[in-house]
């Protein structure tokens, strides 16, 4: 077992290059990592790096936290600090390959100093490679993060040195290669005269309610997928809001209204696909709206599309869903208007902007009730009624 009880730290130097040099107790030869600045590069020896005012990031985070909340805010930080930590362990073990453990373990904070994260003091190391065990406990002055919370908003009633405890996480579960959890046990930001962490392997931390909440930060957040939930959840709001334009409440007493109305009902009662021709402002889809009401479909959703409103690239993964990967930015898979609407109707407002590969598969939904998303090759079959529109001649 390596065990180490830190009595100062490192002080720092630059003359264009700034060095950090191994721990005294190294046997190697002396060879310090470089922070080189070149050509608009900053490089910490072969890594790129990025230098940005604390201002933007806190400005960033205040964002974050205003769109976000302070939950999802706290996972996205952890897991980049995490996957930081992991990217300056693999540099530190390249550049000191035959380094001892406890060796390495020194070199993170160190490399947190350089980077301008955080002033870490190791106060207490035990590593033990062949048990598996490990304790760390460092203390942090002049946290950046505690610092623009600070600033943002004021003492906090909880620790918020989010990015820095995922990158003591990421630098020491990849030195372990078993998951390592620090908490942050003090806080500057919560009153406290400076932070101090705390790391263990995660079965000496025990059965505790406080550690199994940290741990969900460190699992990826699909916001994407939940923020589409969310829009389905107001369509079928507006859907049951929108129940009320019924036939009944349009009112009209020229001979063509009640023609168009019976017309409506009689079409209703049938699966017929529906065509509304007329120009705009006429109430194209509050005629849609009225037939799916009086059909036996009324209890299913209606949804509805303006044809016109989008890109022709965009249309399609709209229309028919899109599997993950299809395309740069397509994160995770999600189901069209087709899928959404099954069993129910699809209004398509202005049809005629449709282009030729959608109307292709239009056709074929219309004629089979299959379709394809965008980048899948899976068949699906939905029951759709659909009722489209437009102003043009088609």
């Amino acid at each position: 077992m390596l065990t180490q009880t830190a009595k100062e730290t490192l002080n720092l130097q630059s003359d264009g290059e700034t060095m950090i040099d191994q721990p005294a107790i190294s046997t190697a030869p002396p060879q310090p990592f470089k922070l080189v600045f070149r050509d608009g590069h900053i490089s910490l020896d072969d890594q790129r790096m990025l230098l940005i005012h604390a201002g933007a990031f806190s400005a960033l985070r205040k964002e974050m936290m205003d769109s976000l909340g302070a939950d999802r805010t706290r996972g996205l930080l952890t897991r980049m600090g995490y996957a930081a930590g992991l990217q300056d362990f693999y540099m530190a073990h390249e550049k000191m390959p035959d380094a001892e453990p406890l060796e390495l373990m020194e070199v993170g904070p160190r490399l947190h100093m350089l980077e301008g994260i955080v002033n870490a003091r190791p106060v207490h190391i035990e590593i033990d490679m062949e048990e598996g065990r490990f304790f760390g406990e460092f203390e942090w002055s002049g946290s950046f993060e505690a610092e623009v919370y600070a600033q943002q908003f004021g003492v906090s009633d909880e620790p918020v040195c989010w990015h820095q405890v995922g990158y003591a996480c990421g630098y020491t579960s990849a030195l372990m290669g078993k998951f390592i959890l620090f908490r942050e046990m003090e806080c500057a930001a919560a009153g406290s005269t400076g932070c101090r962490i705390i790391g263990k392997v995660l079965d000496d931390w025990g059965d505790n309610e406080d550690v199994k909440a940290d741990l969900r930060y460190f699992k990826p957040d699909a916001i994407a997928e939940q923020i589409l939930q969310l829009q389905t959840q107001v369509e079928e709001l507006r859907h049951a809001f929108d129940e009320r334009t019924t036939l009944g409440d349009m009112v009209g007493d020229s001979e063509a209204f009640r023609q168009s109305c019976d017309l409506i009902r009689r079409g209703a009662k049938s699966t017929v696909t529906v065509l509304l021709l007329g120009e705009t402002g006429v109430g194209k889809e509050m005629f849609a709206r009225g037939l799916h009401s009086v059909s036996n479909r009324a209890d299913k959703p209606f949804l509805a599309i303006n044809c016109a409103a989008l890109p022709e690239q965009l249309l399609e993964s709209e229309l028919f869903g899109v599997e993950k990967g299809a395309f740069t930015g397509a994160h995770v898979s999600r189901p069209g208007r087709f899928e959404r609407a099954d069993g129910g109707t699809l209004f398509l407002d202005e049809v005629g902007e449709l282009s030729f590969s959608a109307q292709a598969k239009l056709l074929r939904v219309l004629q089979e009730g299959e379709f394809e998303r965008v980048g899948d090759t899976r068949v699906r079959t939905v029951d759709v009624r659909l009722v489209a529109a437009t102003n043009v001649d088609l």
